[in-house]
């Protein structure tokens, strides 16, 4: 049975000992760990072996295992056009320093991958950022040549950082988000193309980002199967009424108003019965990762439902057909 984990992200303001007491309380069977607030200092986490024992011994107490850890927000600077929003990525030293924040971003997204060896973790999970985000709607006009552009700087940046993955057996699970590079199937599959499918780069599946743009999100399980290495369980609910607008208007998460929100799963619209058939399909045995968003709901009960929720899609593929018994 896939194991049921939590990303820690949304929790950061907790101590890593009491993320593994809230969680494990809860039911979860493990962290997706992120790299940012009190859980793990990557730098740290890269050169003490002292400190690596402690967040060991602390997921061994509570009886919690880890299958990846984010770089998410260390990524996001990695190929981004940066700007003031970025500040709070990144430390106060390099705040609208632009270039000094990415070379920071670019040394902690390798702080991650050491981190990741001495922990004995194998995916990272995280965002690559984009050049040519700004571009998406093409007014001004935007030239193939600005796109493949914006594809190669990320291929130039990322390459690099995937070597040193390479070296330590660790992959790269892209969320497949909007800001990305890769925000949807064809984008996804154009990266790929531009690494020229280069095994160290896969996905981190969550469909709650997909759903609102349109798509059937686990049609992209069933087209690239090799390269979802990790799957978060995330929902999203569409209450498009006439008057709100799929871009969200400037609208606050959370506000009913908004054209599209992020929901506790099984409260939204995504079909994850789908998903899990698709995921039998190819075989999928790593965790499913709650990443928990949903600003109309209290976190700790929502957390709670969502681990008792993802247990119950958690099904397993039949080993017999069902008419199997109906023979003479």
């Amino acid at each position: 049975m896939r194991p049921v984990t939590i990303f820690t992200g949304q929790w950061a303001d907790l101590t890593l000992e009491e993320m593994c007491r809230t969680a494990s309380g809860m039911g979860y069977e493990g962290l997706e760990l992120a790299t940012w607030g009190n859980h793990v200092n990557p730098k740290k986490a890269a050169e003490d072996s002292s400190y690596v024992k402690e967040i060991k011994d602390t997921l061994k107490k509570y009886n919690l295992n880890c299958w990846a850890i984010s770089a998410h927000l260390c990524g996001q600077l990695v190929g981004d056009v940066l700007d003031k929003r970025h500040n709070g990525f990144a430390p106060a030293s390099v705040a609208d320093d632009f270039d000094a924040m990415r070379e920071w971003a670019i040394q902690e997204v390798r702080y991650v991958i050491l981190a990741a060896e001495n922990l004995g973790i194998k995916i990272i999970t995280g965002f690559t950022g984009s050049p040519i985000w700004p571009y998406w709607y093409s007014f001004p006009q935007t030239s193939e040549e600005m796109v493949e552009e914006g594809y190669k700087t990320v291929v130039d940046r990322w390459n690099p950082l995937f070597d040193e993955m390479d070296k330590r057996d660790i992959k790269f699970a892209l969320e497949v988000h909007p800001t990305e590079i890769a925000f949807d199937y064809y984008s996804f599959v154009r990266l790929l193309e531009s690494f020229n499918f280069r095994k160290t780069l896969g996905m981190n599946f969550d469909p709650s980002h997909l759903l609102w743009q349109g798509l059937k999100p686990h049609l992209m399980i069933r087209e690239l199967p090799d390269r979802v290495y990790h799957v978060h369980i995330k929902d999203a609910s569409v209450t498009l009424d006439g008057l709100t607008g799929i871009l969200g208007s400037h609208i606050e998460f959370g506000k009913t108003r908004r054209g599209w929100n992020f929901r506790s799963p099984g409260r939204g619209d995504v079909d994850f019965s789908a998903i899990i058939r698709e995921l039998n399909e190819i075989n999928y045995q790593g965790p499913l990762s709650i990443e928990w968003e949903d600003s109309g709901m209290e976190r700790l009960r929502g957390a709670a439902e969502a681990c008792e929720f993802a247990k119950k899609i958690n099904i397993m593929p039949s080993t017999m057909a069902f008419d199997e018994m109906m023979k003479k």
